[in-house]
């Protein structure tokens, strides 16, 4: 089967290896609304219509439906998997001597794959909350980020990699403290940061200090996760859909707003992995990032228009003694303990 949108008009990125991937992805986080079923048969669709960046996870309780609809499409010679670039991540229960290497085992098995593309570690910390819970949920157990539990963790990613398991390890939702005491620690470099990204939240210094690390941005919530948990929702936010500035740009160049997003994202650098399960939207996610590109003008408007409006605060990970969720992000220039 031919692809519905050529390879070749796809924008990629270049990790620091020299390889590149393609420059937007297909998340499979279902929040709390859609179910595994239907997550698979989004990426199903996705894939034949021309995805070929695939952002999973062993918390989003899907990767075994997913790797049902990897064997498929492989089998009915959609894609073969030199061309795909799958990726999944380490939950912060695993995060003990030996989980990784079990949790990634799982991952691979549930995918159907003998090796994962890319291997995140989800949180830098061992704090965990179980999947649905409540925004007041808190773990007794949970605990302030540690370099040293940190490169525990990322020791046993660096031993997939000299495994053959994983070709590449990343980390996310990390803070440049966090990056400027763990990174000279690192046998293997991150190749990738998967952190918030939208135009209400645009994170400056993180994505800059990324860049000039040789460490690829990825973006979640490219265009403000309007199908986010509640629990991550507060009354402070902003939609990046409504702001003046996304509206306006989408009636000029007549597209709804989430793809004003997609375009900003991937014209930025950042490789944006938008959600639906709705053939139409992911059929547009990806198709809008191929043509019509915005204006050196408009991108300098979206960036004037940054909010700093960050939408998934980890408020569930916070320990005992926090002050509140900003004590997760260091917002004063250091780790906070």
């Amino acid at each position: 089967m031919t692809a519905i949108i050529d390879q070749n008009k796809i924008p990629r990125r270049a990790l620091y290896t020299g390889e590149t991937i393609p420059a937007v992805g297909l998340g499979t986080f279902g929040s709390d609304k859609y179910g595994p079923e239907q997550v698979a048969e989004a990426v199903y669709g996705g894939i034949k219509a021309g995805y070929r960046l695939i952002d999973c996870a062993a918390v989003y309780q899907n990767e075994d439906r997913i790797g049902e609809v990897l064997k498929r499409v492989m089998q009915e010679g959609i894609v073969e998997r030199k061309d795909l670039f799958v990726t999944s991540k380490v939950w912060n229960d695993m995060h003990g001597e030996g989980k990784v290497l079990e949790s990634c085992r799982k991952s691979l098995q549930d995918l159907q794959l003998s090796c994962i593309d890319l291997y995140f570690v989800h949180w830098p910390f061992p704090n965990y909350h179980a999947p649905g819970c409540d925004g007041d949920s808190r773990n007794p157990d949970s605990r302030p980020f540690s370099v040293e539990e940190f490169m525990s963790t990322w020791r046993q990613c660096e031993q997939l990699v000299d495994e053959g398991k994983v070709r590449y390890i990343g980390m996310s939702n990390m803070t440049v403290p966090k990056l400027e005491a763990v990174l000279p620690l690192c046998r293997i470099q991150p190749a990738a940061l998967e952190m918030e990204l939208h135009p209400g939240f645009q994170q400056p210094e993180l994505f800059d200090y990324a860049v000039a690390h040789g460490i690829q941005p990825i973006g979640y919530c490219p265009i403000g996760s309007p199908s986010r948990p509640e629990r991550d929702r507060t009354a402070e936010d902003i939609a990046d859909t409504q702001m003046p500035e996304i509206v306006e740009i989408a009636e000029r160049h007549n597209i709804h707003p989430a793809l004003v997003c997609l375009k900003w994202a991937a014209q930025r650098g950042q490789i944006p992995i938008p959600f639906s399960v709705k053939e139409p939207q992911y059929v547009s996610n990806l198709v809008c990032v191929t043509e019509d590109p915005l204006t050196e003008e408009e991108m300098e408007s979206i960036r004037r228009a940054d909010k700093n409006c960050r939408l998934i605060k980890g408020q569930v990970f916070l320990w005992a003694g926090a002050k509140g969720w900003e004590d997760l992000w260091d917002m004063e220039g250091t780790i906070t303990c």
